[in-house]
């Protein structure tokens, strides 16, 4: 007898599937520090060109893997909170410029990840490998949930200076960006 594998007591499909903006959404969460932090905001950012591929064989998500890749110049500020006043358009294009300067998007336009290991639980699963950002490898675990039958929520946490990132800082650094970027991908098969 075969039992389908489950995560949060979802049964979990195998399988070829590709994630993108088209099925799924990946924000990325930002959060301030610093004796200035009052005046700046803690940011959601949604990346609009991204694409995910997982792999998952008749044997079960243990031997799953995952790929995915990011186009760091697809950054677009959705939401800002906190703050001395609320974010205009202009401070939105010009936090996505610094942005595109702090990853140096013009000569890495791209972020990669790719899956070393799947350990899977009753209602989680953690993909542990390997992200690159500005051509600096660094191990990262994500945590990945089944938020409802064919719906998947994975979460993790870059932390910038791992990748050779000097956080962005203003006011001669008395406001400062974190260092830990929280990241969300959720995603819906068959959408």
């Amino acid at each position: 007898m075969v039992i389908a594998p489950t995560l949060g007591g979802v049964t979990i499909r195998t399988g070829g599937f590709r994630f993108g903006p088209d099925n799924g959404r990946m924000l990325l969460r930002t959060g301030r520090k610093g004796v200035g932090s009052t005046v700046g905001h803690d940011l959601t950012i949604e990346v609009t060109d991204w694409s995910v591929r997982v792999d998952v064989p008749e044997s079960g998500p243990a031997d799953a893997t995952a790929t995915a890749r990011i186009t760091l110049g697809s950054l677009v500020v959705r939401a800002g909170s906190g703050g001395a006043r609320p974010l205009t358009d202009n401070d939105r294009g010009e936090i996505v410029n610094n942005a595109r300067r702090t990853l140096d998007v013009d000569r890495h336009p791209t972020a990669t990840f790719e899956s070393t290991r799947v350990v899977a639980g009753d209602d989680r699963a953690t993909i542990s490998g390997t992200l690159t950002v500005r051509g600096i490898a660094a191990a990262i675990d994500v945590d990945v949930r089944a938020v409802s039958p064919d719906r998947y929520r994975a979460t993790t946490v870059v932390t910038q200076s791992k990748y050779g990132i000097k956080p962005y800082s203003a006011f001669l650094g008395a406001l400062k960006v974190r260092d830990d970027v929280e990241v969300e991908i959720e995603v819906q098969l068959g959408a």
